[in-house]
């Protein structure tokens, strides 16, 4: 299996927002790269790129959680499921999203780390990104187990729940 099949993998949903996921992961890399061999020039860029990914995280986990407080009418949505893929999604959806915040999160800090106290530090935001696009893709396409017909809501060590209900 290619590396693009296993962060894109072609037989699931979404592939929108796991192409989308990995462009923005992408693009930061290469401007946080940027930045820390030219700190001055690129301050600007880094900025820019770092606040619009910011933007974008925190627009898709309010249309994610809005989502999901729409489907928790019917389904058990925890919090978990929904913004780290526990148990709702497949395990190559969930592995190419968590490995997008995992190489957010690396990336950032190692920028912010080399060049401390400089437009490096806008990068630490990025992260967001990814976990936004993550709770988008499980409000949109993840499975999670039906609410009970009776109101009652199963024990907290029910296997079938994914976390705290939404």
């Amino acid at each position: 299996m290619s590396l693009s099949d296993r962060l894109v993998p072609p037989e699931v949903e979404g592939q929108n927002l796991l192409r989308a996921c990995w462009a923005g992961t992408g693009g930061f890399t290469a401007v946080a790269i940027t930045t820390t061999a030219f700190p001055n020039l690129m301050a600007v860029p880094i900025a820019v790129v770092s606040l619009g990914l910011l933007a974008a995280g925190c627009a898709a986990m309010l249309w994610a959680f809005q989502r999901a407080l729409e489907r928790s009418r019917y389904e058990l949505i925890g919090v978990g499921g929904l913004y780290f893929l526990a148990g709702c999604a497949p395990p190559s959806v969930r592995f190419s999203m968590m490995a997008a915040l995992a190489a957010e999160v690396v990336v950032a800090l190692a920028a912010a780390s080399v060049r401390p106290f400089t437009a490096s530090a806008f990068g630490i935001l990025v992260p967001v990104y990814a976990l936004g696009l993550s709770g988008a893709w499980g409000a949109r396409y993840g499975t999670f187990p039906p609410r009970p017909s009776d109101g009652t809501i199963p024990e907290r060590s029910d296997s079938s729940r994914n976390g705290d209900d939404v």
